[in-house]
């Protein structure tokens, strides 16, 4: 089955990056190309469209042709959030959700995340790798969503809740491992951006 035409995107931009002095980090340079651009480039080949999560700049990212929404819920309540601007708009069965801070995801992140959702007739499919130490990394920002869950999102979040694993933990989610951890690195600190910029080199 072509996923495609059923799959939606979803970049978060709309982070506060306090280690990263406040910048908004989806338009922080990498190799002179905002991250969420590089996100749009890798992202776009692989779902049927795209949005964009921003709270601020976003006549900037406007520019890039794709629709932009911001936080709906008061306040900085984290990723979750955005999760909930994606549900609130996807036209599509599924979304995808990646963050616009981790430029090296797989080309084929999307097609593993959608097979193993319909293979295990779950809500949601989310990456998970093992770092150098042998340890399961999850990373919960990278994941695919049925479309429909945004009432169930809606009271997790009205009951004073933000973290995604408890969230996923109320549904039936299901971990696809990926072969690298490295593909999953997010920036976080000038140092992490200069790491990535000589992996890219």
């Amino acid at each position: 089955m072509n996923h495609l035409e059923l799959v939606e995107g979803l970049i978060l931009c709309g982070g506060q990056a306090q280690r990263m002095g406040g910048q908004d980090k989806g338009l922080i340079a990498l190799h002179n190309k905002p991250l969420y651009e590089h996100g749009i480039e890798r992202l776009a080949p692989q779902v049927g469209n795209i949005m964009l999560n921003a709270n601020r700049h976003q006549d900037i990212y406007e520019k890039s042709g794709y629709p932009v929404y911001s936080d709906t819920y008061p306040g900085f309540v984290g990723p979750l959030a955005g999760f909930h601007v994606g549900l609130s708009h996807c036209k599509a069965p599924y979304l995808a959700i990646i963050p616009c801070d981790s430029p090296l995801f797989p080309d084929n992140l999307i097609h593993l995340l959608f097979q193993h959702l319909e293979s295990q007739q779950a809500d949601i499919a989310y990456v998970v790798t093992r770092n150098t130490q042998q340890e399961k990394q999850s990373h919960p920002v990278f994941c695919l969503l049925r479309n429909g869950l945004k009432n169930h999102l809606s009271a997790f979040l009205d009951s004073g809740q933000r973290k995604i694993d408890r969230w996923f933990g109320g549904l039936r989610s299901t971990e696809v491992m990926f072969p690298s951890d490295d593909a999953f690195i997010n920036i976080n600190t000038p140092e992490e951006l200069l790491q990535i910029e000589s992996i890219l080199k």
